[in-house]
């Protein structure tokens, strides 16, 4: 497996001539960690977030300066859709902020680009930023190679959202536990009648065979250029993940809101994140006490995806000190109980699963307990185009009726020209 780091650097360089001015003065001065605030003692230090939890993050970051006062936080909400580009370009210009959340499946890139600090020698005055705080799930995205290069913020995972009243027309009082018992109650829901399925199994979630895969016993190994591909394990794993496409039991239409369907009825089983708690509960009041949700059945193992989002420090932070103080503020345990009430996000801390919050909430908690049984995307920097030509291959399976055995032959074959670049 060869380095990108040439290639990508080059890229960047030519995105940062068409992004420029989006790097802003703010950037240059106070905001990029170089500047003086409010007096001589008084450092600011930038924050990138993205998405929502940028939002909201200015909230928690307030209480964070009462405690410091030597210290503003500049908080930027980046929204997902151009984060991706402002990175880019704050890696080729080196001007970025001094701490910067990444999404779990971007560190790879980020830090083949040598734009993430390593916090190893910093781990005797913040031992909370060891792995061994974290779900094991989780730490893989912690470390590329042997730097320490981030730390998580807040995590997910993917459970099973079910209606207990239909699964219970159907003989299943608890949720299914295994491969057997998902595929018999999908075929038993599904034989309800035209337009009624299983469950629902969204084919543009690229994560959700490398789920069923990981059950089975897969293992992407990162030295071969094919992954581990070729093993019997996944190719048993897409075989399953397409027989409830093949057998009616999962729907190839696209569009169906799935709170509604669920309410519906159409649709009684799904796979989906911590997100999906409220949504239901506010779209479909009328389903209260008939769902609930369950880790996910298991075949070998039960496992799930984790994702979610790090903290890491820019390479070219000069308040670094601050940055560590600051990411040390929104990881700690109460720091991230108060950030569960402001996001409806679930800590990353182990030790914040102890408390009652989480504890004694039924549905919290088995995502909680789905959290011990967990894998992260591989950490490469190719991961997002071999995941998405995976997607592509399985709807000219299951969409197009295209041989299974041969469309993955074609894949692997594609996923070896991937790694090679």
């Amino acid at each position: 497996m060869k380095k990108k780091s040439l290639a990508f650097l080059l890229i960047t360089v030519l995105i940062m001539s068409m992004f420029l001015a989006a790097c802003g003065t703010s950037e240059n001065t106070d905001d990029a960690g170089g500047g003086e605030g409010a007096g001589d003692k008084q450092k600011t230090i930038s924050v990138w977030a993205m998405g929502e939890e940028g939002k909201k993050l200015s909230e928690l970051s307030a209480k964070f300066e009462e405690e410091n006062p030597n210290i503003k936080v500049n908080v930027q909400a980046i929204p997902w859709d151009t984060a991706h580009d402002k990175l880019l370009t704050a890696v080729a210009s080196g001007k970025g902020p001094d701490v910067l959340q990444l999404g779990s499946t971007w560190v790879p890139e980020f830090a083949d680009a040598g734009a993430l600090l390593d916090l190893t020698p910093h781990l005797e005055k913040y031992p909370e930023f060891a792995p061994e705080n974290y779900f094991e799930g989780a730490r893989q995205s912690m470390k590329f190679e042997d730097q320490l290069i981030g730390v998580p913020w807040y995590v997910e995972t993917r459970v099973l959202y079910y209606r207990t009243d239909l699964l219970e027309e159907v003989g299943y009082s608890e949720a299914p536990k295994t491969w057997d018992e998902l595929k018999d109650a999908a075929q038993k829901l599904a034989a309800r009648g035209e337009g009624q399925f299983g469950l629902d199994i969204d084919m543009n979630d690229q994560i959700t065979p490398f789920i069923f895969a990981w059950q089975n016993g897969f293992d992407a190994d990162i030295e071969d250029p094919r992954l581990n591909l070729d093993s019997p394990e996944f190719t048993e794993a897409i075989e399953y993940y397409t027989s409830f496409f093949k057998e009616g039991y999962s729907s190839t239409a696209k569009g169906m809101d799935i709170v509604q369907a669920f309410k519906d009825g159409v649709k009684p089983m799904f796979i989906s994140g911590p997100w999906m708690i409220n949504i239901v509960k506010d779209q479909a009041p009328d389903l209260d006490g008939k769902w609930s949700v369950a880790v996910l059945p298991a075949k070998e193992t039960n496992t799930s995806a984790i994702g979610g989002a790090n903290f890491s420090v820019f390479h070219t932070s000069k308040n670094v000190d601050e940055a560590l103080k600051y990411i040390s503020y929104v990881t700690d345990v109460e720091t991230q109980l108060n950030w569960l009430d402001i996001s409806n996000t679930l800590p990353s801390r182990l030790e914040a699963w102890e408390d009652s919050k989480l504890a004694d909430n039924e549905m919290l908690a088995t995502f909680g307990e789905q959290l011990k049984s967990t894998k992260g995307s591989p950490q490469i920097t190719q991961w997002e185009k071999v995941a998405q030509e995976l997607i592509a291959s399985l709807e000219r399976i299951i969409v197009g009726g295209a041989d299974l055995n041969g469309e993955l032959d074609k894949f692997k074959a594609e996923v070896e020209k991937i790694m090679e670049d």
